[in-house]
């Protein structure tokens, strides 16, 4: 087997301590043996939440002789305390062993820049490769596998059980609910996301009507008692009555009959995807990626594609029969398209086609603006076509035409990726952090599911003010309206909380936080960036069709960078940051397509490693000149 680096193992730390395990704590001499995983995540990132989907298989695969462990490294506020980590663990179905890292000890200790971040440690308490981002599930197989040989046949491999104890189940009506949506007959729909299932709920918001889905993961139509989803979460009424779910972790949409409660899928392969991937096409034949909520503005359902940072379109069949299934074949579902965001993970306002995104995952419909919940940059944004939009941005004006040309993407709350809080008053000053739901009321404003800080918010255009409606709730993710109520989800709660709409807002303390993750120190002038990637054993850079990777640069402010944004082939470049800029971030994104290698196999496998990382800097002399993002190895300079 290839030779691979070999350095200690720095030890686990973690003030929040260990969960899964039963109440033990473990050490890295306690796991002596093993090969270990350690996944650094925040349950914030959907793409963290890839992740784990995609480490299923290896740890049931490998339970014997492989242990998993998260490392969770906060991004929010929120995210660090601890009843908020055993709830994630919970909500996701996390089955490893997982430290609670809340001042990100461990993190700093392996150097780590990215969520989410994969290092394998040996059985003998070595570091042997390190991986950013997703698609390395099968690098990782490749490398388990050739470790279980070589330390086997060293005598250093320990087989047996692994340290993870399932926690206690606990009896409620929902667990961690998604989203709900109001039907006409006055019942609610609920997405019950962690048991894989929709909850019909009476008027009273508590009675359970009737289930929908078996409550195993899984993607299968059917009946009731037959259909599989998984982790849905956004719900939408279709003017033909039929209900659209996006089912999150399937890559799909899913229509219910409410009638019957029959469910047929009308979006997506069930496999996620990837760049390089059609952004067009028949809506059963092209792929999607995490899609969070779903909302009918226009003549289309518009999709909160979360796991790549933008907004897609599903257009019906216009057969006009009613059926949104159209039958046998993937042409009888219609037509998705990518209409808004780059795929690049950030806040940047425009023509939709060159907007930014961040984890959209919340939308709602308000005449002629569908409002956006951008939960990573803890943002308030609006889309509304370009003829629509404000007479002093002529210089944004698009002429309207197919895709997303015709229209504009504006922020109403925000202004980035490590920026937020709870601060009330003129919405260029206000903070969110975290939300996830939208809701447009009356009188024309929004109320915004501010997620992590447990609070309803309201924004009124009118005034431009954003107040605070109610707090105390817990983890709120979407609320609809219901008469002079709006009724909430209460996500950690597992319920439905109704409340009337206040005429007076709450008044709260203002607080600010900008992520606690240290700034890199940077010496001003010229600065290496080299991102890192050794293909997996047996594989090499995929080059038959062109250039096997891609490097985009960008920074926040624009102005930090003199010269080295935009995009190319190379993974490595040279940046020039500009005088008189002292701080920023930098944003990269990097990709790399490997193929095995093997002449023998005329189709050979193939497969996808990408990560978008967002470093802060500040710039002072004596700092690096260097600047190492590891895609997948180690780095070695």
């Amino acid at each position: 087997m290839a030779k691979h680096a070999r350095v200690r193992a720095p030890e686990l730390t973690g003030k929040g301590g260990w969960l899964n395990t039963g109440g033990t704590s473990y050490t890295l001499a306690d796991l002596r043996g093993r090969i270990v995983i350690l996944d650094f995540w925040t349950f914030c990132c959907v793409n963290c939440l890839h992740v784990l989907d995609e480490l299923r298989e290896l740890e049931e695969k490998h339970r014997d002789t492989v242990v998993v462990i998260g490392v969770h490294s906060p991004k929010f506020v929120h995210e660090a305390e601890h009843q908020a980590v055993v709830d994630a663990v919970e909500r996701y179905e996390v089955h490893h062993p997982v430290l609670d890292d809340p001042e990100l000890a461990t993190w700093k200790q392996y150097a780590v820049r990215a969520w989410p971040t994969l290092v394998v440690i040996d059985p003998e308490g070595y570091v042997v490769a390190q991986h950013a981002g997703e698609g390395h599930a099968h690098a990782i197989e490749r490398l388990v596998t050739e470790l279980e040989e070589e330390h086997a046949a060293k005598g250093t491999l320990r087989r047996g059980e692994g340290p993870y104890v399932a926690p206690e189940p606990v009896p409620t009506d929902l667990r961690f609910p998604g989203k709900a949506v109001r039907l006409p007959g006055g019942t609610f729909l609920v997405s019950d996301s962690t048991r894989h299932a929709l909850v019909e709920l009476a008027a009273d918001g508590e009675t359970v009507v009737r289930r929908i889905g078996s409550g195993e993961r899984g993607l299968a139509d059917g009946g009731p008692a037959e259909a599989r989803f998984s982790e849905p979460q956004g719900l939408a009424l279709l003017p033909d009555g039929r209900v659209v779910v996006a089912d999150t972790v399937n890559h799909a949409l899913r229509s219910v009959d409410v009638e019957t409660g029959r469910v047929t899928t009308v979006a997506g392969t069930g496999r996620q995807w990837w760049q390089g991937s059609a952004t067009s096409g028949p809506a059963r034949e092209t792929d999607l990626s995490s899609p969070w909520d779903v909302a009918w503005f226009g003549d289309r359902l518009w999709i909160a594609m979360a796991g790549v940072h933008q907004l897609w379109t599903w257009t019906p069949p216009g057969d006009g029969d009613g059926e949104g299934d159209g039958g046998e074949g993937a042409g009888g579902s219609g037509t998705v398209e990518a209409v808004a965001g780059t795929t690049n993970e950030g806040l940047v306002d425009g023509p939709a086609a060159e907007a930014w995104f961040a984890q959209p995952s919340g939308l709602a419909a308000a005449g002629d603006r569908l409002w956006i919940a951008d939960s990573e940059t803890s943002a308030l944004r609006w889309i509304e076509r370009a003829e629509q939009a404000e007479p002093d941005d002529p210089a944004e004006r698009a002429e309207p035409g197919a895709g997303g040309a015709e229209f504009i993407v504006r922020t109403a709350v925000g202004t980035g990726l490590f920026d937020f809080g709870h601060r009330d008053g003129p919405a260029g000053q206000a903070l969110l952090q975290h939300p996830l739901g939208v809701t447009a009321l009356p009188d024309g404003s929004v109320a915004v599911s501010d997620t992590y800080n447990h609070a309803l918010r309201r924004y009124d255009p009118a005034t431009g003010e954003v107040t605070t409606l109610a707090t105390d709730l817990r983890e709120p993710s979407d609320a609809v309206l219901d008469g002079d109520a709006i009724v909430v989800v209460e996500s950690a709660r597992h319920r439905l909380t109704r409340l009337r709409l206040p005429e007076e807002a709450v008044r709260v303390e203002p607080v600010a936080h900008r992520t606690q993750r240290a700034a890199t120190e940077v010496a001003p002038g010229r600065l290496r960036l080299d991102v890192v990637f050794r293909p997996p054993a047996g594989q090499k850079l995929d080059e038959r069709y062109g250039p096997a990777t891609r490097l985009v640069v960008s920074a926040t402010p624009p102005e930090l960078l003199a010269e080295g944004s935009g995009t190319d082939t190379g993974l490595g470049r040279d940046l020039v940051l500009a005088e008189g800029v002292t701080e920023g971030v930098l944003h990269v994104s990097a990709m790399a397509a490997s193929c095995d290698d093997d002449p023998a196999q005329e189709y050979p496998a193939c497969h996808v490693h990408q990560q978008d990382w967002g470093v802060p800097v500040t710039v002072a002399e004596g700092g690096a000149d260097r600047l190492p993002l590891v895609l997948a190895g180690l780095d070695a300079p």
